[in-house]
């Protein structure tokens, strides 16, 4: 063989080698790379489609169609997906997905039950639990408590879902001591029999039946009592279509106000009287709750709106009514800073309805004057 020859030989060699090699680096370039996950834990009722798990993907293309993975109870899913590469060939890869529940079960409950001694309630009555499992779940009491012994019981309600997790929320079970009998040792003669009376504003006062009148307009404070027989069975024509009026006017405004406490009988008051005594004190109670016979509820003039406390202050409904009640004839009853003259805290709340020619003199341009401070009387307990 001659030279020329070999070299040709070997010339020819190199080139099919190097064909070769450009050919492994041109295949190798065009291998397909996918970017996933292998695993992915989700959450019992969580929403993952099946091309979640894929981050990227070189020199080829998804052939499977996105859709939604259930994800409606716990296990372990393998997900498979169907790809093509650069050379239109098939391939599939795998990835698992653990759904798995690790929330709690939320419990709607109130934190504080009172009742009275001796009197059962259900205390599972206004509770209830959800959980993301979207099955029913039972709550249960753990703690002791005897509706036979007053007692402020420390309990909780307890919610376990199908996957073992808890929620405990703390509560407090109040059992109450028997009501406190108050009776009504106000002495003022103006308060008994048939009387005439002066005020100290020089008002015409009378009083029939146990019931006082001043310039026509009937009283209950703290001087001033009701018997136990008074009842108007609600509260009074006048004031219930006053109350509408006021009502449909705000609403209109768009302000949401509504009754929340109306006409109040004297054995009604007694009640709700006595507990807030045995709660806070009678000192206490004195200073926000009317003792039975003294409360202006039973008068069937007066009534209460919205949140009975302080969470009512400075809503837009409190601010409208105390800029407006006066128009239809009520007044605010107990205005801020005037507990000296009214006997009881402020309360943005509590309406009395005196017709629209007092309650406009009483607005005094939004420097609400008392009842007690225009006729020239005393709110307070003998």
């Amino acid at each position: 063989m001659g030279r020329k020859r070999v070299i040709i030989i070997i010339l020819g060699l190199l080139f099919l080698i190097l064909l070769g090699v450009l050919g492994f680096l041109f295949v190798k370039s065009k291998e397909l790379k996918i970017n996933y996950k292998k695993e992915i834990t989700v959450n019992v009722y969580d929403k993952l489609n099946n091309l979640e798990s894929i981050k990227s993907i070189k020199n080829g293309k998804i052939i499977t169609k996105r859709k939604n993975i259930n994800t409606s109870s716990v296990g372990v899913k393998k997900i498979n997906i169907k790809v093509k590469d650069f050379f239109n060939r098939e391939s599939i890869i795998s990835y698992k997905v653990n759904i798995v529940d690790k929330e709690s079960p939320v419990i709607r409950f109130k934190d504080h039950i009172v009742t009275d001694f001796g009197v059962k309630v259900d205390l599972l009555k206004d509770v209830s639990a959800s959980d993301n499992s979207k099955k029913d779940i039972k709550v249960e009491v753990s703690g002791k408590y005897d509706f036979n012994k007053s007692d402020k019981y420390n309990l909780e309600y307890v919610a376990k879902d199908y996957s073992g997790n808890e929620k405990r929320e703390k509560f407090i079970l109040e059992v109450k001591e028997k009501p406190v009998v108050v009776t009504n040792n106000n002495s003022n003669n103006t308060n008994s029999g048939n009387t005439n009376f002066t005020t100290s504003k020089g008002f015409s006062g009378v009083t029939r039946g146990g019931i006082t009148y001043i310039n026509g307009i009937m009283i209950a404070n703290k001087t001033y009592s009701l018997p136990y027989s008074y009842n108007p069975g609600g509260l009074t024509g006048d004031t219930v279509a006053a109350m509408n009026r006021m009502f449909s006017d705000a609403k209109a405004s768009g302000l949401n106000i509504y009754l929340a406490s109306g006409f109040r009988s004297y054995t009604s008051q007694k009640i709700i009287y006595n507990n807030y005594v045995n709660v806070d004190g009678q000192a206490n109670a004195d200073t926000y709750s009317a003792r039975p016979g003294h409360s202006e509820h039973q008068t069937g003039y007066a009534f209460d709106v919205n949140q009975i406390n302080n969470s009512f202050d400075n809503t837009n409904e409190a601010i409208w009514l105390a800029n407006n009640c006066y128009k239809y004839g009520f007044i605010l009853r107990y205005p801020k800073g005037k507990t000296n003259e009214t006997g009881y805290m402020y309360e943005s709340w509590h309406f009395r309805y005196v017709g629209v020619d007092l309650a406009s003199k009483l607005y005094n341009n939004g420097n609400w004057i008392t009842l007690e401070s225009y006729f020239g009387i005393t709110s307070k307990y003998n």
